[in-house]
């Protein structure tokens, strides 16, 4: 893919950048692999909105991806398409007896290439094997947590997590974040970088494209009244009169560590703050 700067015909355009698609080999989604996605707005199950500055936004249908790369054999690679869900490109694959399965598409894929699932297969892109069969030194992406749960981590768009090390039944991985952190050998991963590296790169130029995009306004807290927010309120401009930042519920944000997991710390080598 490319990134291509928008004639500058209004403001809105001048600054803004936006995919060229040339790694798109089509734009008809394979239906049967198709689901309704129903918008929710930030909202529970109650009707109250538990994340702001979500709603409207275009409509969309969700792209039943297989994280777990769980069916043996080859697939060869039949389209790269675009996936309005995430950043990076999805790839779909047909296998021998017919089956086709989206995957995330990795970096530098062509159509008519094969990937496979196993132990025994070649550390070829877009191969998944555990993470115990890999090289030191191996670039990877969805990796697994749980053996046969599927990739929960490194699927965003141009990531890739290193492999260091192998030792007692364990591998060492460092994640983009620069986290250093030990996950079970018996974990599958995907050889090679998540597709669409120069997403970072795009510029959205304008308010009407972040709506489209599902995203709301979101006003600062120092522009508000002090009954709004509690950084609010002052004559002119002024500073939010604190220690710290605060959610408008008096909460603390902006670098409050959240993590609660107590259970998988002896996982985490390195954290990603201590780069």
């Amino acid at each position: 893919m490319g990134i291509k700067k928008q004639k500058p015909i209004t403001g809105g355009m001048r600054d803004s950048s936006v995919d060229d698609f040339s790694d798109i080999t089509t734009d008809s989604p394979f239906k049967p692999l198709l689901a309704p996605l129903t918008k929710k707005g930030g909202r529970n199950n109650r009707g109250r909105i538990t994340v702001r500055h979500r709603g409207g936004g275009h409509k969309r249908r969700y792209r039943m991806l297989d994280f777990s790369r769980s069916k043996y054999g080859e697939a060869k690679v039949e389209t790269i398409e675009y996936d309005p869900n995430r950043s990076s490109r999805i790839s779909l694959i047909r296998f021998e007896d017919g089956t086709r399965k989206y995957i995330i598409s990795p970096h530098n894929i062509q159509l008519g290439d094969t990937v496979q699932t196993g132990k025994d297969v070649p550390n070829d892109l877009g191969n998944t094997k555990s993470l115990a069969a890999l090289q030191t030194g191996t670039l990877v992406h969805n990796i697994e947590l749980s053996p046969g749960k599927g990739g929960v981590m490194v699927k965003s768009a141009g990531t890739s997590a290193q492999v260091m090390a192998h030792e007692s039944g364990y591998t060492l991985i460092r994640l983009p974040s620069g986290e250093m952190r030990r996950v079970l050998s018996t974990c599958n991963a995907t050889i090679g970088q998540v597709s669409n590296p120069e997403n970072k790169n795009r510029k959205l130029g304008r308010a009407g494209t972040s709506r489209r995009l599902g995203k709301r306004p979101t006003v600062r807290g120092s522009a508000m009244s002090p009954d709004a927010h509690p950084h609010g309120g002052g004559e002119g401009r002024a500073g939010i009169g604190m220690s710290h930042p605060k959610t408008p519920w008096g909460k603390p944000a902006l670098g409050k560590r959240t993590r609660r997991n107590k259970r998988t710390d002896k996982m985490i080598l390195r954290k990603r703050y201590e780069k």
